[in-house]
């Protein structure tokens, strides 16, 4: 008896093992240049000396994609739609369904395909409830930035940056691709990837909150944001 709850406990401690290396987590971590992201509180100032505070920042990420070393590809995240927002901390941990190593790059799709933009109501994630959806013309809002800053003239000096756009000429949808350049060949227990919401400003192109503090629609200004803050990713520590 007593060598059968040996071997007992022995297989839980193995299970448990393995259960545990079976997880890497994402963890994304929100910045304004070398500042950690405050909601409402916290002042920061953008590459045009233009004061903001921010009050929302949200965004969906899309099938995310690990790359290896062997150069196979996997999906190791169990929702294939994932709305990250800043105030709620437990959007910004991505559990994955197996341990990684010898990985070279993470991709993901920043924003929303063209498939789910005209797919009917949805749901979880993808809920029009969650504040992240215009109209089924127009479809999802992929990236959310708000806040307020005195250089806007706009009401209240309220800056607002909805970016979205499904339709070929308006696609705001970027893929990510951010290289894993640490050495990878153990198992991997948690990622950091780190954004950083002033990229939103500058880049390919220049956007200042004075001339242009409201975006609410698909269209020019839409896809200037989005060829900005597709650089806002960046991995750094694997451990």
């Amino acid at each position: 008896m007593k060598k059968i709850f040996f071997l007992f406990m022995m297989l839980s401690a193995f299970c448990n093992a393995v259960f545990a290396q079976e997880n890497t987590v994402i963890k994304l971590v929100h910045k304004v240049g070398n500042q950690p992201l405050q909601l409402f509180t916290e002042v920061y100032t953008n590459q045009w000396n233009e004061p903001f505070t921010v009050n929302r920042f949200r965004y969906y990420i899309a099938d995310l994609t690990i790359e290896y070393a062997n150069g196979k590809k996997s999906y190791t995240y169990q929702k294939p739609y994932h709305l990250v927002m800043e105030d709620d901390t437990t959007t910004k941990a991505l559990l994955l369904n197996k341990s990684l190593y010898k990985i070279t790059s993470i991709r993901f799709l920043l924003g929303i395909d063209s498939v789910k933009n005209t797919s009917g109501v949805q749901t979880d994630d993808l809920d029009p409830m969650k504040g992240m959806f215009w109209t089924w013309n127009t479809g999802y809002i992929y990236a959310k930035l708000e806040g307020q800053s005195d250089s806007s003239k706009a009401p209240a000096h309220y800056f607002s940056y909805h970016v979205g756009g499904y339709k070929h000429v308006e696609n705001a949808a970027r893929e990510i691709i951010l290289p894993v350049t640490i050495n990878t060949s153990s198992a991997i227990k948690e990622i950091v990837i780190e954004a950083d919401i002033l990229k939103w400003f500058y880049g390919e192109n220049d956007i200042k909150i004075q001339q242009e503090p409201i975006c609410h629609q698909p269209g020019k200004l839409a896809l200037k944001l989005a060829d900005n803050y597709k650089n806002m990713f960046l991995i750094t520590e694997v451990k």
